[in-house]
């Protein structure tokens, strides 16, 4: 594409119906997750309260997928696919091309799919990259609309973000999965943007080059040009011995600055002193653990870029755990010795709360 100027794509096309669209994201769901880190990651929302008991992770997945979703790019077979919802091929429909065929340009001519299995313990910064190669594609969609589809095609384009059965998916699916698929493409423009209006595409290809490694680099530019990089935090290998007989860590993943302000705002804690208190993230690690008889535990372990964010990330964690019907607590071990970190921790039973809190809280100490 000319205006992209990368060289151009060998990319094959199709045009699906939403049928269609949910039995290829079905089938790209399984391949790319596991049952058992599906189960882990489950397990992790309904231990912080994203998400309902009863609820199905990958079917809320796939009821959105359904209702959103207007084309994707498969890097594996090298192939562009176009949801049309109307029978036709409308203005909606050619500026999801536009936007998807640029996906295949980044394709071949970047890295940035080629290591995407890699990432699956490392959601934050897949989050990050994603917001590069999606706001990159936003931007370019939105550039080449205007001069390119007329009045009534630009209307259909307004028409189809106003369907009013999506609008009701989307009313009934869970803000850390409607937030999550929103993050790359929002965030991910306002990321893009001001590079690309500084320095125009070329600027926006050296991106590709460093891309951001964290949510926090992409929410806040002025770190990813400081390259200010998360800290580094681990969790004890024996973790699982330290538990006890039968346990098992099932996950692990960092969390991040972007979902850690999600799960504040949507557990009680008030918007503006959400956001604040996730933008004082400075690292973190959390793992899902598995134990006998059904019990399971959740240990997220985060360090803070003062201790005064630390304190603050503390109190608003405390409103957010006293909202959960498991028992949950939270340590902080903010000193002298510069120490900024706070511990999460939930458990299915008093029993596994206690247990954890000999590793990681006060009772340990």
């Amino acid at each position: 594409m000319a205006l992209r100027g990368l060289k151009p794509a060998d990319v094959a096309r199709e045009t699906i119906d939403e049928a269609a669209l949910i039995e290829l994201a079905g089938a790209d769901f399984d391949k790319d997750n596991p049952a058992d880190y599906v189960a882990a990651s489950e397990r992790l929302y309904k231990a912080l309260g994203l998400l309902d008991e009863n609820a199905s992770l990958k079917a809320l997945f796939l009821d959105l997928i359904g209702s959103q979703v207007a084309g994707f790019y498969q890097p594996d077979d090298k192939k562009l696919y176009v949801v049309s919802r109307s029978g036709t091929v409308n203005g909606a429909d050619k500026i999801t091309f536009a936007h998807e065929y640029d996906h295949a340009l980044q394709d071949a001519n970047f890295d940035v799919f080629k290591d995407s299995e890699a990432l699956r313990d490392q959601t934050d910064q897949a989050l990050a990259r994603a917001a590069v190669y999606e706001g990159d594609a936003t931007l370019l969609m939105t550039q080449w609309a205007l001069p390119n589809l007329s009045p009534a095609e630009l209307q259909e384009v307004i028409a189809a973000g106003s369907d009013p059965e999506a609008n009701a998916i989307l009313a009934r699916t869970p803000a850390i999965l409607i937030e999550g698929l929103l993050f790359p493409y929002n965030t991910g423009i306002l990321f893009v943007q001001p590079i690309q209006a500084a320095g125009g595409w070329a600027a926006v290809d050296e991106l590709y080059k460093r891309l951001p490694v964290s949510t926090e680099q992409v929410m806040h530019a002025a770190k990813y040009q400081a390259a200010e990089a998360p800290v580094a935090v681990t969790l004890p290998a024996d973790l699982a011995t330290r538990m006890g007989a039968g346990w098992t860590v099932a996950f692990q993943d960092t969390w991040g600055e972007f979902q850690t302000g999600v799960w504040l705002r949507e557990s009680g804690v008030a918007a503006a002193a959400a956001n604040a208190a996730a933008a004082g993230w400075g690292g973190d690690r959390l793992a899902v653990l598995n134990g006998p008889d059904g019990a399971w535990a959740v240990v997220m372990e985060s360090t803070w870029d003062s201790d005064a964010e630390a304190a603050e990330f503390f109190e608003s964690a405390q409103v957010a755990l006293n909202g959960l019907g498991s028992p949950a607590d939270v340590s902080a071990d903010v000193s002298a010795k510069g120490d900024r970190d706070v511990t999460i921790l939930i458990a299915s039973d008093d029993a596994g709360l206690l247990q954890l809190d000999k590793i990681f809280g006060d009772t340990g100490a």
